[in-house]
């Protein structure tokens, strides 16, 4: 435990844009996650809540803590246990009720947080209800205040429920596929062995699964659950041409972002894999809208607009991915972070559903995964570049000055500063949480890429002053 009190302590440091993040017990302890589970209650007007954690040293006691608060202030609580973040969207979908999932994602060990959302998956940020959450909390109302009634606490698991849910919308037939999946020590090394074991069963399109680091180790002893960073799929790499697999698939910490490798060990774009579901979900229900956030390939709208569907273009986060999806009825989402959305699944993100339709795919082609994705792999992108920079804004208004005035070049400040011309593009964009710009950059070949990328990172560290 802390010294300080809920009400005491600086929670603007914890209470995030999507979640409450933070440093156990220095930030996040039990007595914050009982205080957050009453008042979650009472701001949400919940009748009952479900809870599941992630496998990280901390959980348990935390979603106990937060149920406790919860029962207090006369809320129902069903715990679901272990679960990936994606479970627990599904049992908030499937009973109908608000939930709380205990995760600190892919950040290290010392880490933990609260993911929160509505009946039916529906987010809970900032500006939808978790800052009134933070006010509760800080004014120190002792749980339970407003309570009538003292809330039941019981066990339900839902992972065969999950499981089942989600090979009914991405059901995978056809020849037998080699699958590679590193869990990083996290939730996929529960949820991958339930959904992919049922593949098979008297039929010809079982998955063969070679697992790696499904031991659950909220400590992350082989390396970080965060397979957005190259160093960190090396050894899926490896490991998917030493086995001569189809696929490669790696997951973060609480397995809600999905990251695939082919089988020649290269990584694939989230944006290809967007790319690919897209085309599937419009050849399923035809003239739908897709979302894509302004930081994806521009192949994707042009894949979605080639397949009869409306691409839809959204700034980056998925509360925005959520409420766009929400507003056009959109049947898929997806973001370059490797965050893939679906309308049949709440308009959660599951990175075991994105898994699944790139092994149906796979499984009902007769081509290797790297001549699958071909025709959806039609630019070179840079990835995301941090730099430091202490103003922002001055640098991003030089930028607009010294490529807006270009012929051909179009720009538009949806999110921070893009600015693009037919053969490239590139946007900068200022982080919410510390003195840092953003570049991500694309062109239509690497030597176009890199020399869009080299100029624009020269002008951002130092070349405009």
């Amino acid at each position: 435990m802390v010294d300080a009190s809920p009400q005491t302590r600086d929670l603007s440091a914890v209470f995030k844009a999507y979640d409450v993040r933070g440093l156990v017990p220095q930030q996040i302890d039990e007595d914050l996650a009982r205080a957050v589970g009453s008042a979650f209650v009472e701001v949400v007007g919940a009748t009952e809540v479900v809870v599941g954690h992630d496998m990280r040293p901390s959980s348990p006691g935390l979603a106990g803590a937060f149920a406790d608060g919860a029962s207090a202030a006369g809320a129902d609580v069903t715990m679901i246990g272990l679960a990936s973040t994606d479970q627990l969207y599904f049992a908030s979908g499937h009973l109908g009720v608000p939930g709380a999932m205990f995760t600190a994602s892919h950040n290290p060990a010392q880490y933990n947080g609260i993911k929160l959302c509505r009946a039916h998956a529906q987010p809970v940020g900032l500006e939808t209800g978790l800052a009134e959450i933070r006010d509760h909390v800080a004014a120190g109302a002792p749980p339970g205040t407003a309570a009538t009634r003292e809330g039941a606490i019981a066990e339900h698991d839902v992972l065969d429920a999950y499981a089942a849910h989600l090979l009914s919308l991405a059901p995978v037939e056809g020849r037998p596929l080699k699958v590679v999946v590193d869990a990083g020590n996290g939730m996929a090394g529960l949820t991958a062995p339930a959904v992919f074991g049922r593949l098979g069963a008297g039929r010809g399109d079982a998955v063969d699964l070679v697992e790696m680091y499904f031991e659950l180790d909220g400590t992350f002893p082989n390396h970080e659950a965060n397979p957005i960073e190259p160093a960190n799929l090396v050894d899926l790499q490896r490991r998917v041409v030493e086995e001569g697999a189809d696929v490669g698939l790696a997951f973060d910490g609480d397995a809600d972002r999905c990251f695939v490798v082919d089988e020649a060990g290269r990584a694939v774009s989230p944006s290809t894999v967007t790319a690919l579901i897209a085309a599937r979900e419009l050849r399923r229900v035809p003239g739908s809208s897709v979302i894509h956030n302004l930081i994806t390939s521009r192949a994707v709208p042009q894949i979605v607009l080639e397949n009869g569907g409306t691409p839809v273009r959204t700034r980056v986060g998925h509360s925005y991915i959520k409420a766009t999806m929400a507003e056009t009825d959109a049947v898929f989402g997806g973001e370059h972070s490797g965050h893939f959305y679906f309308r049949d699944f709440w308009r959660a993100d599951s990175g075991m559903l994105a898994a699944l339709h790139v092994l149906a795919a796979l499984a009902g082609s007769d081509v290797p995964l790297s001549v699958l994705l071909a025709d959806y792999e039609r630019y070179v992108a840079s990835g995301e570049i941090n730099s430091t920079v202490d103003d922002q804004a001055a640098v991003l208004a030089a930028l607009e000055a010294e490529y807006g005035g270009r012929e051909g070049v179009t720009v538009d400040h949806l999110d921070g500063l893009t600015v693009g011309s037919e053969r490239w593009w590139f946007n900068v964009r200022a982080s919410n949480t510390e003195p840092l710009l953003r570049l991500n950059a694309e062109g239509e070949d690497l030597t176009t890429m890199e020399t869009v990328r080299d100029e624009v990172l020269t002008r951002i560290r130092g070349g405009l002053a």
